[in-house]
C-alpha cells in the first residue's frame, strides 16, 4: 500500500547522501519533495502541513548542523515525525477487571467488520483467551451465516439467537450475549454490529443503543484503508456520533495510496490499534507505529518477521534443524523441503522479503519471486528417491531426466536446484568450520598447513627441548616446565651462563635439534669462540649439547 510513498521518499533521501553539510536550500527542497509525496499518497492537508513544519524546524536546528552525517539525521527526523503522526506508541487492548471484556466493532458498510471480528477472535484465542463472537448485524443479508462460518474456521463459538436478514433486535442480542458469556465462562465478547453510512441517522442511533446496553470496554472503529481522504471525515462523524477508543485498518495489502493510515490518528486523536493485511484469518496483528514508519522509509520490519517466525516454527524442530545446518553434511534435500514448508507457513514469500531493509530498491527483482518457485522446488525433491535426497552426488544424467519428468520441469531446472543446494551445503561447512563464505579452499588450506606443521614437529623434535634421539642416560629432567636438574636457572628455563641473558631473538624457545653441520660464521652473542651453529658448542652445558660430529652410529650409543 505504501509503495508509492516509500519510493518517493527513498528517492528524496538519495539526493541528500554524500553531502557533508546541508544548506537551507537543501532542507527547503527536501521538505518540498516530502510534501508532494505525502499529498500524492492522499494524506490529509492539515496533517501534511503540521508534519512539514515539524521536520523543517528540527532539520534547521542544531540537531542536523552538528551531526556527523546530516542526511542520516534528516532521515531520523522524518522517521520520528512519521511515528508521531501514526500514533506514537503501540496501543494495547484494555481488559475489564471483572470478565467479560466487551469489544464493540463499528464502521462503514463493506469495510470488513465481520471478517475482522473473526480475525480478532482468532488472535485473542492465540493469546490464551476464550472469546465469544456475537452476531448483532441483523440488517445485511447472510451476515449471521457469514460470521458463523468464520467462527467455525477460527474455532471460536458464535452467539446468534436471531436469524438476521432483517429479523430480530440487535440491542437485545447484544444484551443477552453478556449473560451467555458469563454462563459459558468466556472472558471476551466481540460484538459485530451492522455497517452504516455516516449520514444514516437510524443506524447511528442503533449503534448508540447497543453501546448504552452493553457498556463496552473498547469500541473499535473499522476503516477501509483504501478509501483515501474520505476516511478522515467518516472517522470524525463516527467519533462525534458513537465515539470510539481505537481504529482498526483493513485491506492494508491493497494497492491504494494509504493516506488514511497517516491521517486518522493525527486528526481524531485516536490511535490505530490493529491492522489487517490479507484475506486469511491469520493476516492480522497489532499496529506498531514505529515499524510502519520503518517500512515506509524502506528501513525494513525485521522485528515483525522475527515474531512471525517465533509463532510459526516449533522450537524443537528449529533446534534440530540448526544442528543439521551446523554440521553441513547432515543437511540433506529432505531437510531442505522441510525448510521450504516452514517458510510457506510464514505467508507469501513476497511479503516476507518486503520486510527486509532495502526491499523497495529491489522491488522489481523481488516481484519475480513467487510462491510457485518454492512449490516447484518441493516438487523436484519429491520426485527423487530417498537415497537421492540423502546423497545428491549419485544423481546422474538419466536420473535427472526421470526427476524432471516426474516433477513437470526441465532438466536444467533440476540441475540448477542440485548445484545451488550443493553450493549452499559447501558454504555452510566453510562458515561452521571457521572459513569465510565465498572463499573456497580456505578451510582446507588451514587444515593442510596444520598437518605439515605437525609433521615437521615430529621430525625435528620439540623446539627448545631435547633433540631427537637424545641418549637415555642424559641429565634427569627437572620440575615440569623448568630446565634439567643440575642446570642453573635463567630466563625462560635456560642456564644463566649464556651470555646476553638468553638465546638470540631469531631462535625463540631454544636451539632446534636438527640444524645441519657446517662452519657457520653466525655465533652466539657474547663474542667469538663461545659457540657456533653447526660446530660443537664450546661452552654449553652437557644437557644442551647436540650430537658430536665425526662419530659413527646414532647419538646415544655406547662410546659417546
Amino acid at each position: 500500500m505504501f509503495e508509492t510513498l516509500s519510493d518517493r521518499l527513498t528517492q528524496v533521501f538519495s539526493t541528500l547522501r554524500g553531502k557533508g553539510r546541508l544548506s537551507a536550500a537543501d532542507i527547503d527542497a527536501t521538505c518540498r519533495e516530502i510534501r508532494i509525496a505525502l499529498l500524492e499518497a492522499d494524506v490529509a492537508l492539515p496533517v501534511v502541513r503540521s508534519f512539514i513544519a515539524q521536520v523543517k524546524e528540527r532539520a534547521s536546528g542544531e540537531e542536523v548542523s552538528a551531526a556527523l552525517n546530516p542526511a542520516q539525521q534528516v532521515i531520523k527526523i522524518v522517521n520520528d515525525e512519521l511515528v508521531a503522526i501514526l500514533g506514537g506508541e503501540t496501543r494495547r487492548l484494555r481488559f475489564a477487571k471483572v470478565p467479560p471484556t466487551v469489544i464493540m466493532l463499528a464502521g462503514l458498510q463493506g469495510s470488513g467488520k465481520t471478517t475482522l471480528a473473526a480475525k480478532l477472535a482468532l488472535w485473542l484465542r492465540g493469546q490464551g483467551n476464550t472469546p465469544l463472537l456475537v452476531a448483532a448485524d441483523l440488517q445485511r443479508p447472510n451476515a449471521v451465516q457469514q460470521l458463523q462460518v468464520l467462527g467455525e474456521q477460527a474455532s471460536v463459538p458464535v452467539f446468534a439467537p436471531s436469524p438476521g436478514n432483517g429479523v430480530g433486535d440487535p440491542v437485545t442480542v447484544a444484551r443477552e450475549s453478556l449473560a451467555e458469556a458469563r454462563h459459558r465462562l468466556h472472558n471476551i465478547v466481540i460484538i459485530d454490529t451492522a455497517g452504516r453510512l455516516g449520514i444514516d441517522e437510524e443506524l447511528m442511533r442503533q449503534a448508540i443503543a447497543i453501546r448504552d446496553a452493553v457498556d463496552p470496554d473498547e469500541i473499535l472503529f473499522v476503516v477501509d484503508a483504501m478509501i483515501g481522504q474520505d476516511a478522515v471525515s467518516t472517522a470524525q462523524a463516527f467519533l462525534d456520533g458513537v465515539g470510539y477508543d481505537g481504529v482498526v485498518l483493513t485491506k492494508l495489502d491493497g494497492d491504494a495510496r494509504g493516506g488514511a493510515a497517516l491521517s486518522i490518528a493525527q486528526l481524531t486523536g485516536r490511535p490505530v490499534m490493529f491492522a489487517s493485511s490479507g484475506e486469511k484469518l491469520a493476516d492480522f496483528d497489532v499496529f506498531h507505529p514505529d515499524r510502519m514508519a520503518s517500512r515506509i522509509l524502506d528501513l525494513g520490519d525485521v522485528l515483525t518477521l522475527i515474531e512471525q517466525a517465533e509463532r510459526t516454527f516449533d522450537e524443537d524442530q528449529a533446534t534440530a534443524m540448526a544442528g543439521k545446518l551446523a554440521s553441513g553434511e547432515g543437511f540433506t534435500l529432505e531437510d531442505f523441503v522441510e525448510q521450504l514448508a516452514m517458510v510457506r507457513k510464514l505467508g507469501p514469500i513476497g511479503n516476507l522479503l518486503g520486510m527486509l531493509p532495502g526491499a523497495a530498491q529491489n522491488r522489481e527483482a523481488l516481484s519475480q519471486i513467487s510462491d510457485s518457485d518454492l512449490d516447484r522446488a518441493a516438487a523436484i525433491v519429491s520426485s527423487m528417491t530417498p537415497a537421492e535426497r540423502r546423497n545428491p552426488k549419485i544423481i546422474n544424467g538419466s536420473r535427472r531426466a526421470r526427476i524432471a519428468g516426474g516433477s513437470g520441469v526441465t532438466v536444467g531446472e533440476v540441475n540448477s536446484l542440485i548445484v545451488r543446494f550443493m553450493e549452499g551445503q559447501k558454504m555452510m561447512r566453510q562458515m561452521m568450520g571457521g572459513g569465510m563464505p565465498g572463499m573456497p579452499g580456505m578451510r582446507r588450506g588451514s587444515q593442510k598447513a596444520a598437518k605439515q606443521k605437525a609433521k615437521k614437529k615430529q621430525k625435528g623434535g620439540r623446539p627448545g627441548g631435547k633433540p631427537a634421539g637424545r641418549p637415555a642416560g642424559g641429565p634427569p629432567a627437572g620440575p615440569a616446565g623448568g630446565p634439567p636438574a643440575g642446570l642453573p636457572g635463567g630466563p625462560g628455563g635456560f642456564p644463566g651462563a649464556l651470555p646476553g641473558g638468553g638465546l638470540p631473538g631469531g631462535l625463540p624457545g631454544g636451539i632446534p635439534g636438527g640444524i645441519p653441520g657446517g662452519d657457520s660464521t653466525f655465533r652466539l652473542p657474547g663474542g667469538p669462540g663461545q659457540g657456533r651453529l653447526g660446530g660443537p658448542p664450546q661452552n654449553l652445558p652437557p644437557g644442551l649439547r647436540g650430537p658430536l660430529p665425526n662419530r659413527r652410529g646414532r647419538p646415544g650409543k655406547k662410546g659417546r
